[in-house]
């Protein structure tokens, strides 16, 4: 008779578990761990990563929407001043209360596919309580990540995710290094938050808008896309011409329309 599995992958939850022993050996040699560090994991499973990690860093953080899981891995992992459990989900956890106490956080985790753009985007507004990532995600995302100008995977969350965080693409994974084996290939990136952003923005909520009403009609030139909110004139005064499209901008330029558009909103200009 097979051996009852321990936890059934629940499709809710975007569950694949991660098994493959040189897979993890590559992820634990990246994020290279030490005693003391403010490690958590996003994620745990059924624990693949949290025993290496917990045995280099000496304590762990751990956070687990699954109810079932939480309670496996406190039979596996009994100590709870070494490990500590945080039922709940990741799109709704203060990293930044975990930081008060604990330091910088060194995020690790393979991070669900369903959710993995959201919480990407709640990870990196916990800044600067996250010091990097290190996150297991579908390639087709780490791709558009990675993406510079030019490229058919370049989009929002190409800019926006670089303004906020140098990029390193490390590996591919395969859908057999996990069970149940998903459909598509996987990669882990890094994900270093910078110090100082590369290029200067005034509000970053400007950069948000611009870049989300660029990408949201990304055939259309920049003078249409922008109408709503910056003239012809004033994208050519931000040095950039307005035929152009959005997947064309590097971060600067998208940089300039930002602080061009903070510009007019702080003198109650409304020119388009």
């Amino acid at each position: 008779m097979r051996a009852k599995p321990p936890h059934r992958a629940r499709r809710r939850f975007g569950q694949h578990f991660l098994h493959e022993t040189a897979i993890i050996d590559r992820i634990i040699h990246a994020v290279a761990p030490t005693a003391g560090g403010a490690v958590v994991e996003i994620g745990p499973g059924l624990g693949a990563l949290t025993g290496p990690l917990l045995e280099s860093a000496g304590e762990l953080d751990v956070v687990e929407i699954d109810h079932d899981l939480a309670a496996c891995l406190r039979k596996m992992f009994p100590d709870e001043a070494t490990l500590r459990i945080h039922n709940v989900d990741a799109l709704e956890f203060d990293f930044k209360s975990l930081a008060e106490r604990r330091g910088p956080l060194r995020i690790v985790g393979n991070l669900p596919y369903n959710i993995s753009t959201p919480l990407l985007f709640h990870l990196i507004d916990q800044d600067p309580s996250i010091a990097d990532m290190h996150l297991m995600l579908q390639k087709e995302v780490v791709d558009r990540i990675a993406a510079g100008p030019g490229s058919h995977d370049y989009g929002r969350l190409s800019v926006m995710v670089q303004f906020r965080c140098r990029v390193e693409a490390l590996f591919t994974v395969g859908p057999g290094a996990f069970s149940p084996p998903p459909k598509v290939s996987s990669a882990v990136v890094r994900l270093s938050l910078w110090d100082i952003p590369p290029t200067e923005v005034a509000d970053p909520a400007a950069l948000s808008r611009v870049v989300s009403l660029a990408f949201g009609q990304r055939r259309k030139t920049l003078r249409n896309s922008l109408k709503v909110c910056l003239s012809q004139a004033r994208i050519s005064a931000a040095g950039i011409d307005p035929g152009a499209r959005a997947e064309t901008l590097s971060l600067a330029q998208f940089a300039a329309l930002a602080n061009a558009l903070a510009e007019a909103d702080s003198q109650g200009i409304t020119d388009v």
